[in-house]
């Protein structure tokens, strides 16, 4: 299986601090994460954002998300929502990269 994919759906008004928390993850505990994050406006939907967040495997995305720090990462994310996150897992078939 060539990797775990997890699409993340939020609306927010905050965007803006959305980004700096989602840095500041980043920069303090970015080898514990995701090998890739992609973070993406939907143009149809002002307010609608994605986060595309790549994992080597399915059991990399499950010790992540279970790491505690992932748990305080969501929780302040929550406070800066409009409401709850859609979430997608996705078990990768395919890539295709120029």
């Amino acid at each position: 299986m060539p990797g775990f994919v997890q699409i993340m759906e939020i609306k927010t008004s905050r965007v803006d601090e959305v980004t700096a928390l989602v840095n500041k993850m980043r920069d303090e505990h970015g080898d514990q994460l995701a090998s890739r994050l992609i973070q993406a406006a939907d143009r149809d939907r002002a307010g609608y954002y994605f986060s595309i967040i790549e994992f080597d495997s399915y059991e990399e995305a499950m010790k992540n998300s279970n790491n505690p720090t992932t748990s305080e990462f969501a929780k302040q994310l929550g406070a800066l929502l409009d409401g709850p996150p859609k979430f997608y897992n996705l078990d990768v078939l395919q890539t295709y990269e120029k």
